[in-house]
Protein backbone atom coordinates (compact mmCIF):
# COMPACT_ATOMS: atom_id res chain seq x y z
CA UNK A 1 0.00 0.00 0.00
CA UNK A 2 1.69 3.32 -1.08
CA UNK A 3 1.22 6.09 1.57
CA UNK A 4 -1.68 8.26 0.65
CA UNK A 5 -4.67 9.47 1.47
CA UNK A 6 -6.11 6.05 0.72
CA UNK A 7 -3.65 4.41 3.24
CA UNK A 8 -4.50 7.65 5.81
CA UNK A 9 -8.22 7.01 5.54
CA UNK A 10 -7.60 3.21 6.01
CA UNK A 11 -6.03 3.90 9.23
CA UNK A 12 -8.54 5.96 10.23
CA UNK A 13 -11.35 3.62 9.65
CA UNK A 14 -9.81 1.05 11.12
CA UNK A 15 -9.51 3.40 14.34
CA UNK A 16 -13.01 4.30 14.13
CA UNK A 17 -14.17 0.92 14.47
CA UNK A 18 -11.71 -0.01 17.45
CA UNK A 19 -13.25 2.89 18.97
CA UNK A 20 -17.17 1.94 17.91
CA UNK A 21 -15.86 -1.39 19.42
CA UNK A 22 -14.95 0.01 23.05
CA UNK A 23 -16.25 -1.90 26.31
CA UNK A 24 -17.11 1.85 27.81
CA UNK A 25 -18.55 -0.32 31.32
CA UNK A 26 -14.73 -2.14 31.49
CA UNK A 27 -13.00 0.98 30.69
CA UNK A 28 -15.10 2.73 33.82
CA UNK A 29 -14.26 -0.62 35.75
CA UNK A 30 -10.38 -0.22 35.02
CA UNK A 31 -10.59 3.25 35.95
CA UNK A 32 -12.22 2.87 39.43
CA UNK A 33 -10.28 -0.19 40.21
CA UNK A 34 -7.01 2.04 40.03
CA UNK A 35 -8.89 4.84 41.53
CA UNK A 36 -9.18 2.35 44.66
CA UNK A 37 -5.83 0.95 44.47
CA UNK A 38 -4.58 4.74 44.61
CA UNK A 39 -6.47 5.49 47.89
CA UNK A 40 -5.48 2.12 49.74
CA UNK A 41 -1.77 2.74 48.53
CA UNK A 42 -1.99 -0.70 46.45
CA UNK A 43 0.80 -1.09 43.26
CA UNK A 44 -0.34 -0.92 40.12
CA UNK A 45 2.09 -3.10 37.48
CA UNK A 46 1.73 -2.88 33.67
CA UNK A 47 3.52 -5.18 31.52
CA UNK A 48 3.88 -6.30 27.72
CA UNK A 49 6.44 -7.10 24.79
CA UNK A 50 7.70 -5.11 22.10
CA UNK A 51 5.68 -1.99 21.22
CA UNK A 52 3.06 -2.79 24.33
CA UNK A 53 6.29 -2.55 26.83
CA UNK A 54 7.02 0.83 25.28
CA UNK A 55 3.12 1.49 26.14
CA UNK A 56 3.46 -0.10 29.26
CA UNK A 57 6.56 2.37 30.33
CA UNK A 58 4.90 5.49 28.51
CA UNK A 59 1.64 4.49 30.82
CA UNK A 60 3.73 3.78 33.86
CA UNK A 61 5.12 7.95 33.70
CA UNK A 62 1.41 9.11 33.09
CA UNK A 63 -0.16 7.64 36.15
CA UNK A 64 2.63 8.29 38.20
CA UNK A 65 2.91 12.04 37.04
CA UNK A 66 0.02 12.75 35.21
CA UNK A 67 -2.99 11.03 37.48
CA UNK A 68 -0.41 11.98 40.57
CA UNK A 69 0.76 15.39 40.80
CA UNK A 70 -2.66 16.61 41.62
CA UNK A 71 -2.86 14.56 44.47
CA UNK A 72 -1.34 14.54 47.18
CA UNK A 73 -0.36 10.73 47.98
CA UNK A 74 0.19 9.91 44.30
CA UNK A 75 -0.08 6.64 42.42
CA UNK A 76 2.57 3.43 43.14
CA UNK A 77 2.83 2.56 39.62
CA UNK A 78 5.38 0.47 37.73
CA UNK A 79 6.22 -0.94 33.98
CA UNK A 80 7.76 -4.27 34.70
CA UNK A 81 9.42 -3.86 31.20
CA UNK A 82 11.68 -1.07 32.24
CA UNK A 83 14.45 -1.98 33.46
CA UNK A 84 16.86 -3.87 31.06
CA UNK A 85 18.96 -5.13 33.86
CA UNK A 86 16.15 -6.96 35.63
CA UNK A 87 14.36 -7.96 32.27
CA UNK A 88 18.12 -9.52 30.53
CA UNK A 89 18.99 -11.17 33.88
CA UNK A 90 15.72 -13.16 34.75
CA UNK A 91 15.55 -13.99 31.24
CA UNK A 92 18.90 -15.00 30.85
CA UNK A 93 18.49 -17.12 34.74
CA UNK A 94 15.45 -18.51 34.46
CA UNK A 95 13.97 -17.88 31.33
CA UNK A 96 12.10 -15.35 29.20
CA UNK A 97 8.90 -16.57 30.17
CA UNK A 98 9.32 -15.78 33.80
CA UNK A 99 10.81 -12.20 33.34
CA UNK A 100 6.73 -10.68 34.50
CA UNK A 101 5.97 -13.23 37.03
CA UNK A 102 9.08 -13.74 38.97
CA UNK A 103 8.61 -9.57 39.46
CA UNK A 104 5.14 -10.10 40.71
CA UNK A 105 6.19 -13.00 42.78
CA UNK A 106 8.92 -10.47 44.64
CA UNK A 107 6.53 -7.34 44.76
CA UNK A 108 3.19 -8.35 44.33
CA UNK A 109 0.61 -8.01 46.64
CA UNK A 110 -3.10 -8.70 47.69
CA UNK A 111 -5.90 -6.25 45.75
CA UNK A 112 -2.51 -5.04 43.59
CA UNK A 113 -3.81 -4.62 40.13
CA UNK A 114 -1.67 -6.13 37.14
CA UNK A 115 -2.87 -4.55 33.29
CA UNK A 116 -1.18 -6.39 30.47
CA UNK A 117 -1.15 -4.73 27.31
CA UNK A 118 -0.83 -7.29 24.58
CA UNK A 119 -2.30 -7.33 20.76
CA UNK A 120 -1.75 -11.21 20.56
CA UNK A 121 -2.92 -11.96 24.12
CA UNK A 122 -0.90 -15.34 23.60
CA UNK A 123 2.86 -14.23 25.01
CA UNK A 124 3.84 -16.65 27.53
CA UNK A 125 5.51 -13.78 30.08
CA UNK A 126 2.17 -12.61 29.74
CA UNK A 127 0.55 -15.82 30.45
CA UNK A 128 2.66 -16.43 33.49
CA UNK A 129 2.06 -13.28 34.85
CA UNK A 130 -1.72 -13.55 35.03
CA UNK A 131 -0.65 -16.99 36.76
CA UNK A 132 1.06 -15.54 39.40
CA UNK A 133 -0.83 -12.26 39.81
CA UNK A 134 -4.18 -15.16 40.82
CA UNK A 135 -1.67 -16.89 43.28
CA UNK A 136 -0.93 -13.42 44.75
CA UNK A 137 -4.63 -12.41 44.54
CA UNK A 138 -4.43 -9.46 42.74
CA UNK A 139 -6.59 -7.55 40.08
CA UNK A 140 -6.13 -8.51 36.57
CA UNK A 141 -6.76 -6.79 33.37
CA UNK A 142 -5.76 -6.75 30.06
CA UNK A 143 -6.11 -4.42 27.16
CA UNK A 144 -5.99 -7.05 23.85
CA UNK A 145 -6.17 -6.86 20.28
CA UNK A 146 -7.00 -9.30 17.82
CA UNK A 147 -9.06 -12.64 19.29
CA UNK A 148 -8.02 -11.70 22.48
CA UNK A 149 -5.55 -14.78 22.51
CA UNK A 150 -5.56 -16.90 25.82
CA UNK A 151 -5.41 -14.04 27.85
CA UNK A 152 -9.12 -12.97 27.60
CA UNK A 153 -9.79 -15.90 28.93
CA UNK A 154 -7.30 -15.63 32.44
CA UNK A 155 -7.80 -12.17 33.21
CA UNK A 156 -10.77 -10.83 35.25
CA UNK A 157 -11.80 -7.70 33.08
CA UNK A 158 -10.66 -8.19 29.52
CA UNK A 159 -10.62 -4.87 27.60
CA UNK A 160 -11.01 -6.65 24.07
CA UNK A 161 -10.83 -4.97 20.70
CA UNK A 162 -11.50 -7.80 18.31
CA UNK A 163 -9.35 -5.72 15.65
CA UNK A 164 -6.66 -7.70 13.32
CA UNK A 165 -4.43 -4.85 13.31
CA UNK A 166 -0.86 -4.47 15.59
CA UNK A 167 -0.72 -0.93 15.56
CA UNK A 168 -4.71 -0.15 16.21
CA UNK A 169 -4.24 -2.40 18.52
CA UNK A 170 -1.24 -0.95 20.72
CA UNK A 171 -3.17 2.54 19.39
CA UNK A 172 -5.91 1.05 21.83
CA UNK A 173 -3.80 0.93 24.48
CA UNK A 174 -2.86 4.16 25.01
CA UNK A 175 -6.12 5.56 24.42
CA UNK A 176 -8.14 3.17 27.22
CA UNK A 177 -4.93 4.22 29.71
CA UNK A 178 -5.23 7.32 28.62
CA UNK A 179 -9.18 7.79 29.57
CA UNK A 180 -8.12 6.22 32.67
CA UNK A 181 -5.26 8.42 33.99
CA UNK A 182 -7.72 11.66 32.71
CA UNK A 183 -10.65 10.24 35.44
CA UNK A 184 -7.83 9.89 37.81
CA UNK A 185 -6.70 13.25 37.85
CA UNK A 186 -9.54 15.00 38.53
CA UNK A 187 -10.61 12.41 41.47
CA UNK A 188 -8.76 13.16 44.90
CA UNK A 189 -6.97 10.88 46.81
Amino acid sequence: MDFNISSISDYFSKLRLALSLAELDKIKILADSMLEAAKNKKNIFFCGNGGSAGNANHLANDFLFGAGKFNKCGIIVESLASNSSVITCLANDIGYDEIFSEQLRVKGNKDDILILLSGSGNSENIIKAIEMADKLKMRTFAILGFDGGKAKKLVQYPIHFNINDMQISEDMQLIVGHICMKYLSVNKF
